[in-house]
């Protein structure tokens, strides 16, 4: 492989295989709201969020991190003022104390946080705006959950930024094909990967273990287990939907991410550590497998952007189903096919926020994917002209990414109406 290909493959799974202290929007919140407090210099004696419609779809119905079961933006951003630490970015809750819990409490109580919905803007956006008599600071966050893009004080501009190429964080993920990502997992040097994965292995597999041993959420992972068996199908399923369970009903624990998302992290990552397992392959076949887990979640996601109505899941489960068919031996053919027939399968789920369901729907994403898998080995797959399979699967993951980016605006739009009231369902 070309070196700056290569590189540039490096550079992807570096920027988006990193930690995160919870579900990733209140924490993209309380990141923005720490930051802003600290660019005041004191306590402020207000604090107002400005988010697009999907950070508050997914704020609504989770759990904020070290909150002692709180939730709502609010919440959030209170929390990261009173006892967040912003130069923890995703981590910014990591050291929240009981004290700290019970002073948020009684500023949310007083309406110490307001809330607004900012229409007409991109997808992940955030502003918090934090004043103290006529002094104020105000943080800009778009696209991606640590991305500050402007800092201001006073009126006065202290900070912009644009990622371009010449920026040291730019990776071009334009560049993702599936035969290039192939090849890169068989030629990847693992030390350049070792970190970023072995992260993922360690902290994902963690948050899983702690959904399946205690209660959280709807409990789907422990679900599966006590009625579905014990195969390795039935354990990849589990302990995906594990962690979910874990992470949704506000286990402080974190976990790695992919795209901008815990859950399409563990998505991504704990069914192909599962069947690596089962076949008992080496550490070495398990990284090269993540590799190609993670960078086909990321090269579909490229299409879709990082909030949609479209379910992430499906993305992530479509790279675990390939790492899967990695881990067998499939050719570049069979992967290409099982990526096209999870895809024409579950491609239709719908985001309605972060909550307890998430387990349910990464449990059928990866079911999916798993079936996927296991018709390619037989060479059966959905056809070019069947929806929207394309004649290859290049062109269906630029079908699904289109239908995600552009097709479900509408959608997305109105289950929002329906979450903040603005509708009235038994009327329509």
């Amino acid at each position: 492989m070309e070196s700056s290909l290569y590189q540039n493959y490096v550079k992807i799974l570096t920027n988006e295989l990193v930690p995160a202290l919870g579900c990733t929007e209140p924490i993209a919140i309380a990141y923005g709201a720490a930051k802003a407090r600290a660019v005041l210099g004191e306590f402020p004696d207000r604090v107002e969020m400005c988010c697009s419609g999907n950070i508050i779809k997914n704020v609504m119905g989770v759990t904020v991190p070290n909150s002692g079961g709180l939730r709502g933006i609010d919440v959030a951003a209170t929390l990261g003022i009173v006892g967040g630490n912003a130069e923890r970015e995703l981590e910014v809750l990591e050291n929240i104390t009981k004290e700290d819990i019970e002073r948020t409490k009684a500023l949310v109580a007083e309406g110490f946080c307001q809330c607004k919905l900012q229409e007409g803007v991109e997808n992940l956006y955030i502003v918090a705006r934090v004043e103290k008599g006529e002094h104020f600071a105000e943080v800009t966050i778009i696209n991606r959950h640590t991305l500050i893009t402007r800092i201001v004080k006073d009126g006065e501009v202290l900070f912009e930024h644009q990622v371009s190429e010449e920026s040291p964080d730019y990776a071009d993920k334009s560049l993702l094909k599936v035969k290039d990502i192939l090849t890169f997992a068989k030629e990847v040097d693992i030390e350049d990967v070792r970190e970023a994965i072995g992260n993922q292995i360690a902290l994902n597999s963690a948050i899983s273990d702690e959904g399946m041993n205690h209660h959280y959420g709807a409990e789907v992972g422990r679900t599966l287990l006590e009625f579905y068996g014990n195969d390795v199908k039935t354990r990849a399923r589990a302990r995906a939907a594990a962690g979910s369970d874990a992470r949704m009903g506000g286990c402080s624990m974190p976990v790695v991410i992919n795209s901008g998302s815990g859950n399409q992290g563990m998505t991504v990552s704990l069914p192909v550590i599962e069947f690596a397992k089962e076949l008992k392959v080496s550490e070495e076949k398990l990284y090269r497998a993540l590799v190609v887990a993670n960078l086909i979640a990321i090269h579909q996601k490229k299409y879709i952007g990082s909030l949609s109505a479209y379910c992430g899941a499906v993305s992530a489960a479509c790279g675990a189903g390939a790492a899967i068919t990695y881990l067998y031996g499939g050719s570049e053919e069979e992967i290409g096919l099982t990526i096209t027939n999870t895809i024409g399968n579950v491609g239709g789920i719908v985001c309605d926020g972060a909550k307890s369901s998430c387990a349910a729907k990464i449990a059928s994403a990866v079911d999916a994917a798993i079936l996927a898998h296991f018709m390619a080995r037989k060479h059966h797959s959905f056809q070019p002209g069947e929806g929207i399979v394309q004649e290859d699967v290049e062109g269906t993951i630029k079908s699904v990414g289109y239908i995600g980016r552009v097709g479900m605006k509408i959608t997305d739009t109105e289950i929002l109406n329906i979450m903040i009231d603005r509708v009235n369902v038994d009327e329509v």
